[in-house]
């Protein structure tokens, strides 16, 4: 007898054939450029990325179901030295041919306040954040309502202290999403892994944070509040994401990412898709996961389009990302899945309309309410976010 989740996903499921054993992906499954040996090396931090219009500019193409409306469920506003990305020059991507209607902001370590008590410095981001999407909603820079929804950044491992510092988000954001303000979220990424290459120290984190009483008080305290859980992790850590699923059943997980899909440094020569696949597995058996499909353009998902001579077009991100994204899509069915673009960081992959057709064509072929619900249906109904 089929289990529940297992019996939601074959009613959502996309109309492809089923995906066989990563033998059967050869060309799809190899990085887009030849590898040595030893795999993509990444002189860089792993979230590191270069913005270039100039080589941007080498290709275009006109967007895909133009007419799809979409709700960009994940992508970053910050001003950093040498790189400004603020709402103006979000929408300069955005205008790119396809129906974007709104869009959801999430947490990057941007405009933390530089005085005050340090549990408090990410409130910076969430008020700019919020002040963002207040000159959007003015209606002075088109109709796509931009940061309507924010994902913000707490510590939750700050035990007594954390409920006021929660309190002080949601009332900078103007409320929690279910209640008309726009606090959708609370991000806090463990981003840890065995490679001490893949460290982050923009966020602090251990192999164990998320089994420390702290940490889970804090899921607690969310779970109480109503206030969902997003969250970036690397592959290996799916399975003890899946466990601190079960653990909190009445709250929602988003998992960022595609689940971080990792193929340089030290699991360049592993069999990632393998153990990816098992740990998505576990995490689509959780009801209350959902998953966004963004991040492939990172660097450290070692597809390699970021330093190819030419960038490419949507065909070549849709034959590389295939199996990786129909799997995704098997498992937890269309209705709990839903598209990102994580610009400004995957856009030095390649634009943001390339990679926006690149997912519609991966779903082409499947029903038109599928495609509704990764493209916008999801992101509405996780984060109360009405189409206009």
């Amino acid at each position: 007898m089929q289990s529940a989740s297992r019996q939601a996903a074959a009613r959502n499921r996309v109309l492809h054939p089923p995906l066989l054993p990563n033998a059967a992906f050869p060309e799809m499954l190899r990085p887009y450029r030849p590898q040595a040996a030893k795999g993509p090396q990444m002189p860089k931090p792993p979230t590191a990325f270069d913005l270039r219009p100039d080589w941007l500019a080498l290709r275009s193409e006109p967007a895909i179901a133009p007419d799809l409306p979409v709700i960009d469920s994940h992508h970053h506003l910050y001003h950093r030295p040498g790189l400004r990305y603020l709402l103006e020059d979000y929408l300069a991507d955005l205008h790119s041919g396809h129906d974007i209607r709104a869009s959801v902001a999430v947490q990057a370590r941007a405009m933390l306040r530089s005085e005050g008590p340090r549990d408090l410095a990410s409130l910076g981001e969430t008020e700019f954040l919020n002040g963002q999407a207040a000159m959007s909603a003015s209606g002075l820079y088109g109709n796509a309502r931009i940061a309507a929804r924010i994902v913000a950044h707490v510590d939750l491992t700050l035990g007594a202290r954390l409920l006021p510092v929660l309190q002080r988000h949601i009332a900078a954001a103007g409320g929690l999403a279910r209640d008309g303000g726009r606090l959708g979220g609370i991000r806090q990424p463990l981003a840890w892994d065995a490679d001490a290459s893949l460290y982050n120290p923009a966020y602090p984190t251990t192999e164990d944070m998320a089994d420390s009483p702290s940490f889970r008080a804090g899921l607690s305290l969310l779970q109480s509040l109503g206030l969902p859980f997003e969250i970036w992790a690397y592959y290996p850590r799916l399975p003890r994401l899946a466990a601190l699923a079960r653990a909190f059943p009445d709250l929602p997980f988003v998992v960022n990412h595609l689940g971080g899909i990792v193929r340089a440094h030290a699991h360049a020569e592993r069999d990632v898709f393998a153990a990816w696949h098992g740990g998505m597995a576990a995490l689509a058996a959780c009801p209350n996961v959902l998953m966004k499909l963004s991040g492939l353009g990172m660097r450290l998902s070692s597809f390699g389009f970021d330093d190819a001579p030419l960038p490419p077009s949507s065909a070549d991100l849709a034959a590389v990302w295939r199996p990786w994204v129909h799997t995704a899509l098997d498992l937890f069915g269309p209705d709990r899945c839903m598209w990102g673009s994580n610009f400004p960081v995957d856009k030095g992959s390649y634009s943001y309309a390339t990679g926006l057709n690149a997912f519609k064509l991966l779903l082409q072929d499947a029903p038109t309410k599928a495609q509704e619900d990764v493209f916008w249906r999801t992101a509405s109904r996780h984060y109360a976010l009405e189409m206009q």
